[in-house]
């Protein structure tokens, strides 16, 4: 595959606004690019620096010689997994979860997403 095939996958870009001190901006990256970053002073200008940005990484990493991860299809995962954890783990979860009255499901998705 070259650059333009890789581009035209359906890559997972996240863009965040920012406002600090240096002003309000967007700051785009790419989930399965490691390190593929870009910004912009509109949401536009981020998505078009970051496919720039995209090209640009996807060229470096197959000149080098390495290999470029595909993107990742949501629909391949089910939502669910199992974990194993320590039982004291376990209980302060749970007694945490009773606490703010919610299921312990509920609370280590909370937990998780922070």
């Amino acid at each position: 595959m070259n650059v333009s095939d890789y581009m035209n996958l359906p890559y997972n870009i996240i863009t965040k606004r920012i406002s600090d001190e240096s002003g309000t901006y967007y700051f785009a990256t790419v989930l399965e690019l490691d390190g593929c970053m870009s910004d912009g002073r509109t949401i536009t200008e981020a998505y078009e620096n970051i496919q720039e940005a995209m090209a640009g990484w996807i060229e470096t990493k197959l000149e080098g010689g390495f290999s470029v991860p595909v993107p990742f299809e949501a629909d391949k995962y089910s939502g669910k997994f199992v974990l194993r954890i320590p039982k004291s783990l376990h209980a302060r979860l749970a007694m945490e979860a009773e606490k703010e009255g919610v299921s312990l499901n509920q609370y280590s998705l909370y937990r998780l997403s922070m």
